[in-house]
């Protein structure tokens, strides 16, 4: 299947969850990582559950503090 991580498309195997993505994508921090598909936003206790599908755009987004 083919999906949009971050604006750019790849493929991978079907059946792929947001936990094998994020692992797959060697993503920093992935305790801090929030993660959206298709503009909604993935509760991070079911990336193990949640199941990619053709045509999905992930988008990987760390919320940053501080600021004066």
């Amino acid at each position: 299947m083919k999906i949009s991580v971050a604006g750019v498309k790849k493929e991978y195997k079907n059946g792929l969850t947001v936990a094998e993505l994020v692992e797959a994508e060697n993503v920093e921090t992935p305790q801090y990582v929030t993660v959206s598909i298709n503009d909604e936003f993935v509760k991070s206790g079911t990336f193990d559950t949640t199941v990619l599908k053709d045509g999905d755009e992930v988008e990987f987004l760390y919320f940053m503090g501080g600021g004066q």
